[in-house]
């Protein structure tokens, strides 16, 4: 028998087994909290891709898919996990997370608007919220820290506790299990209604889990996670499928769609994010299957890159670039090549290239950045930097590189700011609280020394509460 992903054992165990059904829910402040607790673990357990084009994509598509619904108290954030694996799931206080896996079997944008729309009608709809409500006698921290156990079980530190926990968890609470089938119900049923509102036209819901289904026939070692986290499905896709025939409509118009980004974006995460040599097969094929494909010579080139064939990526950028000569990511692909290959002066006219045909490409913003770092002029380089963060772009590697460029300048201040955020986005609290502190002493504009301070007294509690804990163990 194939054991369970950690991941997913937790999700499980969250979303059914844990929290019965109440009347009412936790408080919005108490389910910001009890998302805190496991952004922790979940960031802790598994990758979250720090890409600014991907993660910047579906941010903006999940966005967009927010404003269609009536207005919510929390502020949505969504992720993209690193895991071949169908599966996506939400967790209270408006986290969404999605798995490579899931994009890379998606044919456009209206399937994986479906898996979030969806989505996002859990939280809006507080499933998880009124399921924990009856659990409110166990504390926030106790509830992440029995979920915690129950990783560290299901990754192999400890199965037999592991075991114990769920099953005294969970005793006599089977019978709520069937709510979760309504709740899927449910959140397809104001899923559909705001995908629709939101100009989509409700098939690519269908068509995903109809792929998810199917992947279920090939056996029990490859049941996609969504089908243990999501149940249910045949009733799904008979309630969808019935929805879609009472409400016949054309396509959305041309601009119901996000960005057009899918494409590039899938290709991206298969590229860079899936196994190496299945994404050079996947893209050697593509293209040999069809030569004319631009999309496919992109995807190609940064699977070489990836590999280290520098020369041979150049030329399938340089390839897709014949096909479409003004497409900037193709472009900035190229110039990413460049810069990784050290061939900086190459990579800033590149990058300046593509940046004239789309000022807006987060990567190109990103490596332009690193280029003029490389070439000595760190405050061109902080001012594209800077760009990102002010667009809520908040990578590690893009803090760590504005403290780099600011310290160059000697702007101590903004310097060990940065370094700090690097370090807090780490988790690293003892060097994040260290950073900050010096950035408290340089800084000189009451703005940003007002938010340092309220920084460190974040930092401060948990670290307090990390010590409680440590002696409460001991």
């Amino acid at each position: 028998m194939k054991k369970i992903p950690a991941i997913t054992v937790l999700v499980i165990f969250l979303s059914t087994v844990l929290f019965p059904v109440a009347s009412s829910g936790l408080t919005v402040m108490e389910e910001e909290e009890l998302a805190r607790e496991y952004i922790k673990i979940l960031s802790a357990q598994m990758e979250i891709i720090d890409d600014p084009l991907i993660g910047g994509y579906v941010s903006a598509l999940g966005a967009k898919l927010v404003k269609a619904f009536p207005q919510q108290p929390f502020n949505y954030q969504f992720y993209v996990v690193r895991q071949d694996v169908y599966n996506a799931f939400a967790i209270p206080g408006g986290h969404i997370f999605i798995y490579t896996g899931l994009i890379a079997a998606m044919d456009g944008e209206e399937e994986l608007a479906g898996i979030l729309s969806h989505e996002i009608s859990h939280v809006f709809c507080r499933h998880i919220a009124q399921k924990i409500e009856r659990s409110k006698k166990i504390n926030m921290a106790t509830l992440a820290g029995v979920a915690a156990g129950i990783l560290l079980g299901a990754a192999g530190g400890g199965e037999v506790a592991s075991a114990v926990t769920l099953g005294s968890m969970a005793a006599g609470q089977s019978a709520v299990l069937a709510n979760s089938r309504e709740d899927e119900i449910q959140a397809d049923q104001v899923g559909l209604e705001y995908l629709t509102q939101a100009g989509y036209n409700g098939e690519g819901l269908l068509t995903i889990l109809n792929k998810i289904r199917a992947k279920q026939w090939f056996g029990a070692d490859v049941v996609p996670s969504y089908l243990m986290t999501h149940p249910a499905v045949e009733d799904r896709l008979a309630y969808i499928d019935t929805f879609l025939d009472k409400h016949k409509r054309d396509k959305g118009p041309a601009d119901a769609v996000a960005s057009g980004l899918f494409p590039v974006v899938q290709a991206r995460v298969m590229a860079l994010y899936s196994d190496e040599k299945v994404a050079l097969n996947t893209f050697a094929a593509r293209i040999e299957h069809n030569p004319a494909d631009p999309i496919g010579y992109y995807g190609y080139g940064l699977a070489l890159a990836r590999t280290g064939a520098q020369e041979k990526a150049i030329d399938a950028m340089q390839k897709a670039l014949a096909i479409n000569a003004f497409d900037p990511f193709s472009l900035t692909a190229l110039g990413r090549i460049y810069f990784t290959g050290g061939q900086y002066p190459q990579a800033l006219s590149t990058l300046q290239s593509a940046l004239s045909i789309d000022p807006q490409n987060p990567e190109g913003i990103y490596y332009l950045g690193r280029t003029q770092l490389e070439l000595g002029n760190p405050q061109q380089a902080a001012v594209h930097l800077e760009t990102l963060i002010k667009r809520g772009y908040k990578g590690k590697q893009l803090q760590y590189f504005l403290a780099k460029a600011y310290g160059e300048q000697g702007n101590l201040g903004e310097a060990h700011y940065h370094m700090g955020m690097y370090h807090l986005q780490r988790r690293d609290l003892a060097k994040a609280r260290a950073q900050l502190a010096r950035a408290l002493e340089e800084s000189q504009k009451q703005e940003r020394r007002e938010e340092i301070d309220k920084l460190l007294k974040q930092i401060d509690e948990q670290l307090a509460a990390q010590k409680k804990q440590q002696q409460g163990r001991g």
